[in-house]
C-alpha cells in the first residue's frame, strides 16, 4: 500500500475499533437534550450558516442554476447584509469554471464531486481524470467517493490506494472522502473506513453524498469524531469533517456543533475543519436568524431556493 501520509505506521485496518452501539445512543441521545440560550443560540446559528456547502449536483444543472447558487452563497439575505457567507459552492467537474468566475475574490471555495460520483464505479483511470479535470478548472477542494463494493467485500488495500491515488492527483486542494454511511451497514464499517480515508491521506472525511439513505445521522457523525480524535491523537494530524445529507432544521445543526464541541474541542468550529453538507439548512438557519433578530417569523416565500 502508498501511504500519503509519510513516516506514519499503518495500523490493520481489519482490527478497527469495535463499536458499542448502545453507548454510540446513549451518548448522542445526551446532546439532543441540551438546551441552548437564546444568545449562544444566535452565535451557533451563524456559525452554522458559515460552515455550509451549498450544493447543486443534478443532470438538469444549467450554467444559470450555477450561478444563482453562487450568488446566494456571497449573498444569504439582502436585508441583513452582516450575515457570514457560506463557506463553500459544491458542483460538478463540468461546473467548476462557471463556479469559480461566479465567487471570484469573495473568499467562498468551490469544490467538485469527483470520481464518477455518487456511485464510484468507475476504473481508476477514470476517476483520476475526473478529479485532474476538476483541478485544472480551479476547484479548491475534492470531494470523492469511496468504492464501497471493494470495502464490503472487504478488499481494504484497494480502497486506501485508491484514495491515495486520488489525493495526490488532487494536488494543493483539499479532499473530502465520501463515505456513504447509509451503505456500509454497521458503525463498525463506518469507524474502519474513517481510518483508511484518514490513513490515506483525507482532508476532511465525509458521511455521504446525499443520494442514499440513511445519511449523516448523528451516531454515525459521533463515530466519525471519534475516529479523527484517535487519529488526531496518534498521528498529530488534524482532519475535518462533513456531515452530509439530512441535516435540514437548525436545531439538529447546532446538536452536531454541541457535539464537535465536546468531542473535537473548539479548534473544529470554523469551517476550516467543519462543514455542513445541506443546502437546504440555509434557510431554516435564515429563518432561525431573522426571527431572532425582528421577533418575526418569515415564510420560506422570502428565501431563494438554491
Amino acid at each position: 500500500m502508498k501511504n500519503n501520509t509519510s513516516n506514519i505506521v499503518l495500523p490493520n485496518f481489519s482490527e478497527s475499533p469495535r463499536i458499542d452501539k448502545v453507548g454510540v445512543e446513549e451518548r448522542v441521545a445526551k446532546f439532543q437534550k441540551r438546551s441552548i440560550k437564546s444568545e449562544t443560540k444566535i452565535q451557533g446559528l451563524k456559525m452554522a450558516l458559515s460552515m455550509i456547502d451549498l450544493t447543486t449536483l443534478e443532470g438538469k444543472d444549467t450554467p444559470g442554476k450555477v450561478k444563482q447558487m453562487c450568488y446566494k452563497a456571497q449573498h444569504v439575505h439582502d436585508v441583513f447584509s452582516e450575515l457570514p457567507k457560506v463557506a463553500a459552492v459544491c458542483v460538478y467537474p463540468s461546473m467548476v469554471d462557471v463556479a469559480v468566475k461566479a465567487v471570484a475574490g469573495s473568499g467562498v471555495k468551490v469544490a467538485s464531486v469527483s470520481t464518477a460520483f455518487p456511485s464510484g464505479q468507475a476504473p481508476l483511470a477514470v476517476k483520476l481524470a475526473d478529479t485532474k479535470f476538476a483541478v485544472s478548472k480551479g476547484a479548491d477542494e475534492i470531494d470523492m467517493v469511496i468504492s464501497r463494493g471493494k470495502f464490503l467485500s472487504g478488499e481494504y488495500n484497494f480502497v486506501f490506494d485508491e484514495i491515495a491515488a486520488i489525493k495526490e492527483a488532487c494536488g494543493k486542494a483539499r479532499l473530502k472522502v465520501i463515505l456513504e454511511t447509509g451503505e456500509l451497514v454497521t458503525l463498525d464499517n463506518v469507524r474502519r473506513a474513517s481510518d483508511i480515508a484518514m490513513y490515506a491521506g483525507a482532508d476532511f472525511i465525509k458521511t455521504s453524498t446525499g443520494k442514499i439513505q440513511p445519511a449523516a445521522t448523528m451516531q454515525v457523525t459521533y463515530v466519525m469524531l471519534e475516529a479523527i480524535r484517535d487519529f488526531m491523537d496518534t498521528t498529530g494530524i488534524k482532519v475535518g469533517m462533513k456531515p452530509a445529507g439530512g441535516i435540514s432544521n437548525s436545531k439538529l445543526a447546532l446538536h452536531n456543533l454541541v457535539m464537535v464541541n465536546e468531542v473535537l474541542g473548539a479548534g473544529w468550529l470554523n469551517n476550516g475543519w467543519f462543514r455542513f453538507g445541506a443546502s437546504s439548512l440555509a434557510n431554516d438557519v435564515l429563518m432561525q436568524i431573522v426571527k431572532a433578530e425582528t421577533g418575526v417569523y418569515q415564510s420560506s416565500n422570502y428565501f431563494s431556493i438554491d
